[in-house]
């Protein structure tokens, strides 16, 4: 790893009196295996949306490669190497999972805007669509609505729409939420496929999961930065075992 691709500096979201978050510096190097937890409330996904734009800040910058991207839409950030997937799927639930994947394909390439036009005659939209679905397993759902899927099933074609932009740093905000444990192999597998040069920054309350794919932990604990450090230095903190993961876990 060289560099750090993602990184906030101070950063402060209020709602009037309520401080959510808390002078947060944090980063995410080149390649990283990073996850982010803490007890619900500490501001994991108040942390996201900053990031991501959804949100913006207080007080404090947020960067991308070490470019401040603090003023920059969702949009902005998205075509400049930011991908996301959410707690609550944002897919567009009477297209089929092929049709919402091409999109994200389309969107990127900047054909969006002609959807109105075959893509269908796009041979490089849909070859790079067909192996996201086969990368995610989805081949066997590819023309069914979104709205016929499993919830787990369509974690997966979000994890595959956030794939489609190609990104730098993918922040995947419960990727596990609603798969069968006997899928999150699958999981496992996406991530350790990817490009080396790609950082994930991952949220997930699974920790058998967490801890099988990060290589760093950070503990967010009411809107601030506890700790961090290797999944066993993490276990064996008693300060987080106290809030969070309980005296008798062991990883």
């Amino acid at each position: 790893m060289s560099g750090v691709s993602l990184r906030t500096q101070d950063l402060h979201k209020s709602f009037g009196a309520l401080h959510v978050t808390q002078g947060i510096d944090f980063a995410l190097p080149q390649g990283a295996r990073q996850a982010l937890i803490g007890p619900n409330g500490a501001g994991k996904t108040t942390l996201l949306n900053l990031i991501t734009g959804v949100e913006q800040p207080s007080a404090g910058r947020i960067l991308l490669d070490e470019r401040d991207i603090t003023g920059l839409s969702e949009a902005q950030r998205s075509r400049a190497g930011l991908a996301r997937t959410f707690q609550i799927n944002q897919l567009f639930r009477a297209l089929s999972v092929f049709d919402n994947v091409r999109l994200a394909v389309a969107e990127r390439l900047g054909i969006g805007g002609s959807l109105l036009k075959p893509l269908g005659r796009r041979a490089d939209v849909t070859d790079e669509t067909l192996a996201l679905l086969e990368k995610l397993q989805l081949v066997p759902d590819a023309l069914k609505p979104i709205r016929e899927l499993p919830y787990g099933r369509q974690r997966l074609v979000e994890i595959a729409i956030a794939l489609a932009q190609q990104p730098r740093v993918l922040l995947l905000d419960e990727p596990a939420a609603g798969l069968p444990t006997s899928e999150h192999q699958l999981i496992l597998d996406v991530i350790a496929s990817l490009d080396t040069r790609i950082a994930v920054l991952m949220i997930d309350h699974d920790m058998d999961l967490v801890f099988r794919v990060a290589e760093r932990i950070t503990v967010l604990v009411a809107g601030a930065i506890l700790t961090e450090g290797t999944p066993a230095e993490i276990s064996a903190d008693s300060r987080v075992r106290t809030a969070y993961l309980g005296a008798d876990f062991d990883a």
